[in-house]
């Protein structure tokens, strides 16, 4: 399928102030190099010009809507009007800041809801520089559920994945504090989560069956109840829901043990209890490639494996790996996608 069959990606500003605008416009800039597919920013033309200078980057924009993005995508870097100010400079968010962010990815949603968009890549935001503007969501991928639920009336249970060819992992739980963990997991929790995280591999990854590798809580998945009782409570009952349900799931497994490359070779995605249990062995194997991916959404999302850099913003040092491997990944799980509708 050529370039010009498919709507481009939706690529939302971010955080205005971090390395989110630094990070696209490297990316385009390298966009014959490395095939990236066609992708426009939605931002506000005078900002992105002004960091594009700031940078010493010469780089051609024009306004356009996703329509023309393709078309544009060759010679400039397609930009879809915000329509509000935007003054917020590298490392130094202000009041302008949130209200760009949270329209930016309000307004991709909607695009790639009315097909004008494949999926939505999303630059990375500041949660407390949202959550000073009265932004009501714990983050990115609970504010994109609700925006998916809104506008389809159906609910979302969203999933988050973070991806890398070496790697995929999945958090439970997710930005909890440590010793609230036990209390939060619950074997409908982790079958829920087997299940969308089985879904989507099968129809946008397309893995036919996927083989899932659940984590135990405690170390060495408690020790026959040596080291705590959740996983004989708690994991082990979910595991043998999922197993019932014809789903490709083993568990609990020892974590210590899971993330060797014999190990690896085993699964296609680890279910592990907790945030740092799931982010440490990816961020130690794919630091800079790993891409975060939101199962469960009725559209692709994806986005880069790190943060708002405030500290780099503006300097030219943003590495834009992961949002290279984040675009890819986008366009490969939306064609995924598209075959697997044809199909049925």
């Amino acid at each position: 399928m050529s370039n010009s069959d498919t709507a481009p990606l939706a690529l939302t500003l971010g955080e205005p102030a971090g390395i989110g605008p630094d990070i696209a416009l490297v990316a385009w800039l390298r966009r014959a190099e490395l095939k990236l597919p066609p992708f426009y920013l939605i931002g506000e033309r005078t900002f992105v010009a002004e960091r594009a200078a700031a940078l010493n980057l010469q780089v051609p924009i024009q306004s356009t809507e996703p329509e023309g993005a393709n078309a544009a995508f060759s010679r400039a870097l397609p930009l879809a009007p915000l329509n509000m100010p935007i003054t917020a400079k590298g490392g130094k968010p202000d009041q302008s800041s949130a209200p760009a962010a949270i329209g930016s990815i309000k307004l991709a949603v909607k695009h790639v809801l009315a097909g004008r968009a494949t999926a939505v890549v999303t630059n990375p935001v500041a949660k407390n520089v949202l959550y000073r503007s009265g932004f009501a969501e714990p983050g990115h991928t609970e504010f994109l559920a609700r925006l998916a639920e809104e506008a389809t009336g159906r609910a979302i249970h969203p999933v988050m994945m973070l991806w890398s060819h070496d790697l995929a992992v999945v958090p439970v739980t997710i930005h909890l504090p440590l010793r609230d963990v036990p209390g939060r997991l619950t074997a409908d929790l982790i079958v829920e989560t087997g299940r969308v995280v089985d879904r989507d591999m099968r129809a946008r990854f397309g893995i036919a069956r996927p083989r899932l590798a659940i984590a135990g809580l405690n170390p060495h998945a408690g020790e026959e109840g040596a080291l705590g009782s959740e996983d004989a409570s708690i994991v082990a009952p979910a595991v043998a829901r999922l197993k019932a349900e014809g789903i490709d799931a083993r568990g609990p497994i020892p974590a210590d043990t899971m993330f060797h490359p014999k190990a690896r070779a085993g699964y296609d995605a680890a279910l592990c209890m907790y945030h740092d249990q799931a982010l440490i062995p990816i961020k130690t194997l794919a630091f800079d490639t790993a891409v975060n991916v939101t199962l469960g959404l009725p559209f692709v999302r994806t986005s880069p494996d790190h943060g708002t850099a405030f500290d780099i913003a503006g300097s030219g040092r943003a590495d834009p790996s992961s949002l290279i491997a984040a675009l890819m990944l986008a366009a490969r799980l939306s064609a995924s996608s598209k075959a697997a509708a044809l199909a049925k």
